[in-house]
């Protein structure tokens, strides 16, 4: 890994030099490998009888120190290389919606145009978590006015909604009432996210990026095993209603690897869409639909609540770390102003010089893990219901103290930890896609259902799975919702609130440029996910490739356990329950989708923990 993460370019030192001249990605390799091989003039002759340009590289050769072998082994430090392109890229978990987006890219779109295209088209080939029965955000970098702007499309809770509409009589929190009913949907953000980014910072038009996912949804596309293994997982919730029956199940058992599966409920939503803008969802027989389907089983949503969904945008929390400025989704997401939190506690440690997935590195991020995500069960919700200490958080002065809490030999119990005082410092199953242009554009996007298939429940006729963001709200201050966070009263239930977040799309900046755009899903883990990328990156030099490769651990206050994930070392796990910390070793975290943009070009690379992610580009 190199020394220097700001100057670090994986195996592509004469791409710069090379790609002026028009090259083929092959020539520029052959280029590459000769210059670095020192290959003498006999090679370099047999290279040009292959009709490969070696002038440049000839003078490359002709530079080099004497004394050295002629060919060397070893010719790299990168362990996991990531993908490279010339002007544009996509990343996403699913390389059917990659492609889509980088067709359009090729077609003359933007970055925009390409991840509203993404979004439409995970909706169907991501059903899991892909979607326009869900909700999210975006943070956009446009690169003519250098201005950066987070897009608020998650979901709203419906006008009767209520703080205690989980509870029994005795005041108990109803086991999955919030999770598997139609209590549990919120009202659907994404057609409006979507459209909204489309229409004010997209060049094509809203029809022109929805044809791909139509297409996908009417022709049908192969179900891969890991698809077939999610629908077998969840069968039993989606097995439960007939319309979700109708597209993920043949006969009575759910798709399996090798099925086609076909969605033309899905595919006329997203025309009407395509036709009428998000009026159709919103206002028209798609409205009428959602509404239905909730009036048939007892939900809370209707025409009235669908009209009444609106998109805000906000301005990302921001902070910087070791010169890079760093730009997330600020409330009612937590990701953002947590992640920052903790880059600024972390910042006062030397990361680099401890070393990656040390024992003292693990420890001091456990730590910090611990004292943000106390905070978070205190002081987050929806800004436009609750002041937010924003500000304080993410204080450099609060951090300070902060930082004062943590002994670097010891771990400190959650027992012993409490939301700390901000204020003086005041002056889900989600997906998350990223995407450059060659215009300096780029985009950052996560938008979820929450739990796999959310709800379950597909919209009778719509072809729409429908989310179960309901349980992000706090159902009862104290106690956990699905992921094991705690909330309070600022992220309790009320009408046309918007429940509290974990996604966290990011962006980071060098000099005011973009130089890297990443995200999660995962629940409560997409923030320290999404930090660890970082501090992977910045700290340790790695490439986006090494950094998903690399085991990710997780603490979150309560439950009272260090969560990590297979491959460290067992002499690590010991040092750090010597220090008093409870390792746990538990399945993967996070599946990111990550680019990093450096001057000889653009490098990606999708999470190895999801074998249907794709990163591609041109």
């Amino acid at each position: 890994m190199a020394a220097d993460p700001a100057v670090y370019v994986p195996d592509h030192s004469l791409v710069s030099q090379l790609s002026s001249a028009n090259l083929s990605v092959e020539t520029i390799r052959m280029n590459r490998f000769a210059a670095r091989c020192r290959l003498s003039s006999a090679v370099l002759a047999l290279c040009a009888g292959l009709s490969l340009p070696v002038a440049s590289m000839a003078q490359t050769v002709t530079a080099a120190p004497p004394a050295q072998p002629l060919v060397r082994y070893d010719i790299g430090d990168s362990i996991f290389t990531p993908v490279w392109a010339g002007r544009g890229m996509v990343s996403s978990e699913h390389r059917l919606a990659t492609q889509v987006g980088v067709d359009i890219l090729k077609k003359g779109g933007n970055a925009v145009d390409a991840a509203v295209a993404v979004g439409f088209a995970l909706a169907v080939v991501l059903p899991n978590a892909g979607n326009i029965g869900g909700g999210g955000f975006m943070v956009v970098h446009d690169a003519a006015s250098g201005k950066d702007v987070a897009i608020d499309f998650r979901e709203m809770a419906p006008a009767k909604a209520g703080r205690d509409m989980y509870l029994d009589g005795q005041g108990k929190v109803v086991a999955e009432r919030s999770l598997y009913t139609h209590l549990a949907v919120g009202i659907p953000g994404t057609v409006a996210g979507l459209a909204h980014a489309q229409a004010k910072y997209g060049k094509l038009t809203l029809a022109d990026v929805i044809a791909p996912a139509i297409r996908l949804a009417e022709e049908g596309f192969e179900v891969s095993p890991q698809l077939a293994g999610l629908l077998e997982v969840e069968k039993d919730h989606l097995a439960k209603w007939d319309a979700t029956r109708a597209i993920f199940f043949k006969g009575d058992q759910p798709l399996r690897a090798g099925d086609m599966l076909v969605n033309k409920d899905l595919a006329e939503s997203l025309k009407q869409i395509a036709a009428n803008g998000p009026k159709a969802f919103y206002e028209g027989t798609i409205a009428t639909r959602i509404a239905e389907e909730m009036g048939r089983h007892g939900g809370l949503i209707t025409t009235d609540d669908l009209k009444a969904y609106k998109v805000v945008e906000r301005e990302p929390v921001a902070g910087s770390y070791r010169g890079y400025t760093v730009k997330s989704m600020p409330p009612p997401s937590s990701g953002g102003t947590h992640i920052i939190q903790m880059l600024n506690v972390l910042e006062r440690f030397p990361l680099k010089d401890m070393g990656s997935d040390s024992a003292r590195t693990i420890h001091v991020m456990a730590e910090t893990m611990k004292l943000a995500y106390a905070d978070r069960s205190e002081y987050l919700g929806d800004p436009d219901f609750t002041k937010v200490p924003v500000k304080g958080l993410t204080s450099r002065g609060y951090a300070e103290e902060l930082a004062k809490k943590i002994d670097p030999e010891k771990a400190t119990p959650a027992s012993g930890i409490k939301p700390g005082k901000p204020q003086p410092y005041e002056s889900d199953q989600t997906t998350h896609f990223s995407v450059a242009d060659d215009q300096g554009n780029v985009v950052a996007t996560t938008y979820t259902l929450n739990l796999n298939f959310g709800s379950g429940i597909v919209a009778a006729g719509t072809g729409i799975l429908l989310n179960n963001e309901m349980d992000d709200f706090s159902a009862k201050p104290g106690v956990p919702n699905a992921f094991g966070l705690v909330g309070g009263d600022a992220n309790a239930i009320q009408p046309y609130k918007r429940p509290l977040s974990s996604m966290s799309p990011t962006i980071v900046l060098k000099d005011g440029k973009p130089w890297l755009i990443t995200g999660s899903p995962g629940g409560s883990r997409i923030i320290t996910t999404t930090m660890e990328t970082i501090i992977d990156h910045i700290d340790f030099g790695m490439n986006p490739a090494e950094s998903a490769a690399s085991p990710r651990v997780h603490h979150q206050w309560t439950p009272d356990e260090l969560r990590v994930e297979k491959g460290l070392s067992p002499d690590t796990v010991t040092l750090l329950q010597q220090m008093g910390h409870k390792v746990v070793v538990k399945p993967t975290m996070g599946r990111t989708q990550t680019i990093q943009v450096l001057p000889t070009g653009l490098y990606g690379y999708s999470d190895p923990r999801n074998p249907d992610g794709a990163t591609a580009g041109y």
